[in-house]
């Protein structure tokens, strides 16, 4: 009986180790955001007002993937994926520009949006995908740079 006891406090006592223990989605994003960072990509949660137009509301905060752009790109622009392969701005108009539309074929359709100005190139994304995902994505941005 004493036996019994010790074994159930002991359970009692080490269950909350368990919730401790990272899940295996988390890992994974950990996984994929410290590839990121060996890749040179910075990142950081960021909130987000996505457009009433959107087919599915990406979440708020949003992992954002960012990269430095170099000097002289005082471009402006901002994509969002509407449906996977299809590009829009602000206005739900397609994206027209062939340097752009050939980088974006790339991505995968968990990247919600893209969007750059003087300063940097940031792409925002579900983090769902393995490596090769993640390849692309700093493809991307450094080519978009």
């Amino acid at each position: 009986m004493t036996v019994w006891l010790v074994v159930s406090i002991l359970a009692v006592v080490l269950s909350p180790l368990a919730w401790l223990r990272p899940s295996r989605k988390q890992s994974q994003q950990m996984s994929l955001r410290l590839e990121g960072r060996r890749m040179g990509l910075a990142m950081q949660l960021a909130p987000q007002q996505w457009p009433h137009w959107l087919e599915k509301e990406p979440p708020s905060p949003c992992p954002q993937y960012h990269r430095a752009r170099s000097k002289g790109c005082d471009d402006s622009w901002c994509y969002w994926q509407v449906s996977p392969g299809v590009w829009c701005n602000q206005w739900r108009e397609a994206c027209a520009d062939p340097r752009l539309a050939e980088v974006f074929a790339r991505l995968p359709e968990s990247v919600y949006k893209v969007e750059a100005d003087s300063r940097m190139i940031a792409l925002y994304w579900s983090e769902r995908g393995e490596m090769a995902v993640l390849q692309d994505i700093a493809y991307a941005l450094e080519t978009l740079a």
